[in-house]
């Protein structure tokens, strides 16, 4: 891959749980939520940091088992190898970076 990279909107490849992959580079990867209400997704836990920031909208945030409710505005950061869920209280767009990369062919999983 080279850098620098552009990623149009129209050109993101779209992943198993509605994320919208942007740029990804060697050492971070960044991607866009958007999210409608509804209730807590499953606890995961991944092998990369994630970072996030809520652009519009109301989300909820566990992780390691406490609870913060993030508002425009807000970010958040889950490390490596942490429990976390989410859950949208209002529809919500949410910009989240990965490192290292979270990438659309080889991190897309829903689990």
């Amino acid at each position: 891959m080279d850098i620098p990279q552009i990623t149009p909107q129209r050109d993101a490849p779209i992943g198993a749980m509605g994320q919208e992959y942007l740029a990804s580079g060697k050492q971070v990867a960044l991607r866009r939520w958007s999210e409608q209400p509804g209730d807590f997704s499953q606890l995961r836990c991944r092998d990369y940091e994630i970072v996030g920031y809520v652009v519009e909208g109301t989300l909820q945030v566990v992780i390691d088992g406490e609870t913060a409710t993030l508002n425009s505005g807000d970010s958040w950061l889950v490390p490596e190898r942490a429990d976390h869920r989410y859950r949208v209280i209002e529809p919500v767009v949410a910009i989240e970076a990965t490192c290292p990369p979270a990438r659309f062919n080889d991190r897309d999983d829903p689990a």
